[in-house]
């Protein structure tokens, strides 16, 4: 039996393709499960929150996920929220949630925010990332 996965997916608003992306290809993975707990782009919280808010609605999410997946562009250093969240992700737990960089599809460079907090840098391609998930999901 399959289990399913439940995942933070963290990314920026500001390149919503790779987010789309990245969740197509796990959506039409052959007996790979997963919810997805990120925070929606149409959130009341996320258009309209405060940062302390946000921060809240951030933690009661990752609180529910196994796995903590951040797409690695070069924005990734920069975001404020990424950055939030890593910070949430590592220290806001008992046991901290397991983060995977995903390196984004055709570059080579990785955030380097994203590099230090990793257990794995997965690349861009179906089986990499789904085994990422697989490897390092605390269920």
């Amino acid at each position: 039996m399959t289990k399913t996965h439940n995942l933070f997916i963290s990314h920026s608003w500001q390149y919503p393709n790779a987010y789309d992306s990245l969740c197509n290809l796990l959506n039409n993975r052959d007996y790979f499960y997963y919810n997805n707990y990120s925070v929606p782009k149409d959130d009341p919280v996320h258009t309209n929150g405060t940062d302390k808010e946000l921060t809240e609605a951030i933690y009661n999410r990752l609180r529910l996920c196994h796995v903590v997946l951040i797409l690695g562009g070069v924005y990734s250093t920069y975001s404020k929220w990424i950055n939030k969240e890593i910070t949430i992700a590592n220290n806001k737990f008992l046991i901290p949630k397991p983060i995977i960089g995903i390196k984004p599809r055709g570059q080579v460079n990785v955030s380097s925010v994203v590099q230090d907090n990793a257990l794995k840098i997965a690349n861009w391609n179906t089986e990499s990332i789904v085994t990422a998930i697989r490897n390092h999901s605390k269920t």
